[in-house]
């Protein structure tokens, strides 16, 4: 047997055995009972160094983020750069409550419900945004969602019963691996299920076409805001971890450039895609960590890449495609018979 044969042959062997694993949805309950596991000893045991655990978390938060812009920037074809700005929103509202409101000895037990209140503060601005956001589309979304970013960080900045621009420092480092692992499981379960759901639909549908969308009967207008109130909450829920993981929030760290990089986790991991979202947030932050050594020079590299991808490979790593694990069975059989009916056909018109 040549060498080319044998490659073929393991090439062959491999793609069965990932076939096995995408189709079998009993893997998904153990993966998720041994990362919740994992999430618990990993810190306790320090089975790994504390560095590698922040870097992990951040992923886990970013995952959150990316997803969630996803959602409009990728599902719904609009494009917002603002959401560094709903970020800041649950972040802000969720270190007063920790710091100012909730008694010190009780945050612990508190802190699911700062998270949830900074998902809803950042939700309830989102909703309001969106209504007269949505009278207008693409370029001059991104414009309205901009100059949004820009006033909640320059609203911030004047509201010195928050620390104005000096920010909010000594929040309690409440954010821990399993909470995050728990928000990021709770971001792609809801986020899969809304895309796969009724109002999904219409969300994808807007994306193709909104005149044909309108004229098929579907509520285009409720599709939008619901979308933009989902992704805003869990931009809130992200900004909130990472609050009480930086320990310390000013409004300068929910400037343009954070936005920046949640659009380059986007494309780089894939629009319309949650594993493309997973791929972009997980790539992006060990990436930033790796080049760390270059000091500012990461930054430039960074958007660079971001230039080159939308250059040779603008839909991204996984652009419109998706794990099998998130797409429903019932989708998958359609998907699946139209791929015989086709190969069918194929077969009888070469006949």
């Amino acid at each position: 047997m040549t060498q080319t044969s044998r490659l073929l042959t393991w090439r062959k062997k491999l793609a069965q055995i990932w076939e096995k694993i995408a189709t079998n949805r009993k893997l998904m309950p153990i993966l998720l009972v041994v990362g919740f596991a994992l999430a618990f000893l990993i810190p306790k045991y320090n089975l790994v160094n504390p560095y590698i655990q922040l870097v992990m978390m951040y992923v886990g938060i970013n995952i959150i983020l990316t997803i969630s812009l996803n959602l409009v920037n990728g599902y719904m074809g609009e494009f917002s750069v603002g959401h560094a700005g709903f970020m800041a929103i649950g972040a802000y509202i969720s270190a007063v409550l920790t710091t100012k409101i909730f008694p010190w000895e009780s945050n612990t037990l508190l802190f699911p419900v700062a998270v949830l209140a900074g998902g809803v503060g950042a939700a309830l601005i989102g909703l309001i945004v969106a209504v007269p956001s949505f009278k207008t589309r693409g370029d001059y979304l991104a414009i309205v969602t901009l100059a949004f970013n820009m006033i909640v960080k320059s609203v911030i900045e004047n509201i010195e019963v928050i620390g104005g621009p000096r920010g909010i420092p000594g929040i309690p480092k409440l954010t821990t691996m399993p909470w995050v692992f728990f928000w990021t499981v709770v971001a792609v379960w809801v986020i899969r299920n809304f895309i796969y759901s009724k109002h999904g639909r219409g969300v994808l549908s807007i994306r193709e076409d909104e005149i044909a969308s309108d004229l098929m009967s579907v509520n285009t207008r409720q599709s939008k805001l619901l979308a933009f109130t989902v992704s805003s909450f869990f931009a809130g829920i992200a900004g909130a971890l990472f609050a009480h993981q930086l320990m310390f929030i000013s409004p300068k760290t929910f400037d343009i450039l954070k936005s920046t990089d949640i659009l380059i986790m986007v494309y780089l991991g894939g629009i319309g895609s949650i594993g493309g979202s997973i791929l972009g947030a997980s790539i992006f932050t060990i990436m930033l960590e790796v080049l760390r050594p270059l000091g500012m020079w990461r930054m430039v590299l960074m958007p660079l890449v971001l230039v080159l991808l939308m250059i040779y490979r603008p839909r991204g790593i996984m652009g419109m495609r998706e794990f099998r694990w998130f797409i429903p069975i019932e989708d998958l059989e359609v998907t699946k018979r139209w791929r015989k009916k086709k190969e069918a056909r194929d077969a009888a018109a070469s006949s």
